[in-house]
């Protein structure tokens, strides 16, 4: 039954509702609960990103780092005068300010990502991205988005300002689940393509017949900062299924035939438990937070316990 953990199921007739008619998605009351969510969130960093934020620049910080020595065509107004008059030494001084922190999403839009009713985990998946995106846009973070299957697909470059989120809708309304899962494969190419590093929002329900852990590892080796969202669908933790069915694995089209009774469904859902109980031991591990999220769960309460538990409100 592990086999169901890589996207196993019947095929979501629910899948064409990411596509790009559904003009609702963020509607007017989304832009309102996002508002909301801007507000009590504070800041997208984590106290360790604040401090890798930072770096020395001559003269236009506000906080005083260090001093160098003067060199010919320096500007005489950064000049530490006073050290001057006591040392005879002609010394710069270093001031330390933040620069705007680059904020990637990264969403799965494999065809696993179809599954869900009414609503599909790429669904969830939007929200989750837009309302994350909105957050770090209203705080001048630099905010990309990205989506891959077994390789990175499309990219919205990277922009500023709160009034930018509408870009960010444009993207993802035309979003659809296709391909098959390749976190690892997709991870190398984005890290290749993105030397400017920062926090990466991994969103994926992390069905990797290839195993979660390479993507993940991919980002923390290049200096990413990763932060990883698996969604999941209710139905995916006890299918309503009984009897003899036919499985059709929606990325594959691999089928099997299985007799669903009681039992089944109980090792089922363990096995589906072991699993995320498995990621989440490999990210404290490594630590990564890491968030299992229901798609059942309205939006904003998981955008809210996501920020507080992985320490990225301060």
């Amino acid at each position: 039954m592990l086999d169901w953990l890589r996207g196993k199921g019947p095929r979501s007739p629910s899948r064409g509702a990411d596509g790009a008619s559904d003009e609702e998605l963020f509607d007017e009351e989304f832009q309102r609960r996002l508002d909301v969510l801007a507000i009590v969130s504070r800041r997208l960093v984590s106290g360790r990103s604040r401090a890798e934020r930072r770096s020395k620049k001559t003269g236009s910080g506000i906080e005083f780092a260090d001093h160098r020595q003067y060199s010919p065509g320096d500007d005489f107004r950064h000049l530490d005068w006073n050290l001057y008059a006591r040392t005879g030494r002609l010394l710069l001084r270093l001031y330390e300010e933040e620069e705007d922190l680059s904020v990637y999403v990264l969403i799965d839009v494999s065809r696993s990502m179809a599954v869900g009713q009414p609503s599909s985990k790429l669904r969830y998946a939007k929200k989750l991205a837009a309302a994350l995106s909105y957050i770090a846009l209203a705080n001048l973070d630099r905010v990309s988005v990205v989506t891959f299957a077994d390789e990175v697909s499309e990219r919205l470059a990277p922009t500023r300002g709160k009034n930018r989120i509408f870009k960010v809708f444009q993207f993802l309304r035309p979003l659809l689940a296709e391909g098959r899962t390749g976190t690892a494969e997709a991870m190398k190419t984005f890290v290749a393509q993105n030397r400017r590093r920062g926090v990466a929002i991994l969103i994926s329900d992390l069905y990797d017949p290839d195993g979660f852990e390479g993507g993940i590892n991919t980002l923390r080796y290049h200096k990413f900062e990763p932060y990883v969202i698996q969604l999941f669908a209710p139905e995916e933790v006890r299918p309503p299924l009984h009897g003899d069915v036919r499985l059709v694995d929606n990325e594959t089209g691999e089928s099997r035939d299985v007799t669903i009774t009681p039992r089944v469904l109980e090792r089922y859902a363990k096995a589906h438990a072991e699993y995320r109980a498995r990621i989440d031991d490999f990210c404290t591990q490594k630590h990564v937070p890491h968030h299992a999220v229901c798609i059942d769960t309205p939006f904003d309460e998981a955008v809210l316990d996501i920020l507080r538990r992985g320490g990225l409100v301060t």
